[in-house]
């Protein structure tokens, strides 16, 4: 009492409370407004009296507003630091998951990914993001042991244009792919004579291939992508 009197008497006003309200940081990151969010958000994360709680809060929003902003290595460092304060946070190690993905780093992505599905098995979302991207690492993986491997044998290989095609990895890719993509059409077509059909162009296509390797005018690249496009066209694909 004799303190507040003195103060009062001083004409000193009692400290305030330096806390900054919550509320506006919510209510912008509700509304999807991003400017105001980082702005709101971001002066409550700074100010020391910020409950934790609530600057977890403002991290979350603050990130997921420079995410869709495309400011995705600020948007990650939010998410980092939120998952620091509180490392129960499913669906920011998902959020953060996503990020990584999109800047290339399949690792980081696949590991945030398990860890959301670990602190909760029944995430729907983070569960879609790690069969799929797993799915995608097996896939780059297949292909890797492949890459530069034509559809045949190159170690029996005789004629001239067979030769061509093993020495350069890109003509040995497209001829990977001109295959797979003839086979994958020939299994998806039902009507007999339209597989005969596509048998048959094929088997001309390669008997032109044969026939026209080294002679002036032919290339062997443009006409590989040529029967790509042809077969491609039949499916949809």
């Amino acid at each position: 009492m004799a303190f507040a009197h003195g103060a009062l008497a001083t004409g000193v006003e009692p400290a305030k409370d330096l806390r900054i309200d919550p509320a506006p940081c919510v209510a912008a990151a509700a509304a999807n407004d991003d400017d105001r969010t980082i702005g709101l958000c971001g002066a409550l994360i700074d100010n020391e009296k910020t409950d934790k709680a609530d600057r977890i809060k403002a991290l979350v929003a603050r990130g997921a507003a420079f995410g869709r902003k495309d400011m995705t290595d600020r948007a990650i460092g939010d998410y980092s630091v939120a998952l620091q304060l509180d490392p129960s946070l499913a669906s920011t190690f998902n959020a953060r998951g996503e990020l990584w993905r999109k800047k290339g780093d399949r690792p980081k992505a696949l590991a945030d990914f398990g860890a959301a599905l670990k602190l909760n098995p029944d995430h729907f979302v983070a569960k879609a993001n790690y069969k799929s991207l797993a799915l995608e690492l097996e896939k780059l993986g297949a292909l890797k042991a492949v890459a530069g491997k034509p559809s045949f044998n190159c170690a029996t290989a005789r004629r001239a244009v067979e030769r061509a095609i093993c020495a350069n990895p890109e003509l040995a890719d497209l001829d990977r792919e001109v295959n797979a993509s003839y086979l994958r059409s020939f299994g998806e077509i039902q009507n007999p004579g339209e597989k005969r059909k596509l048998q048959r162009e094929q088997e001309e296509f390669i008997a032109r291939r044969n026939a026209g390797f080294g002679r002036p005018g032919y290339n062997l690249q443009q006409e590989m992508k040529k029967r790509l496009q042809e077969i491609n066209g039949i499916d949809g694909y």
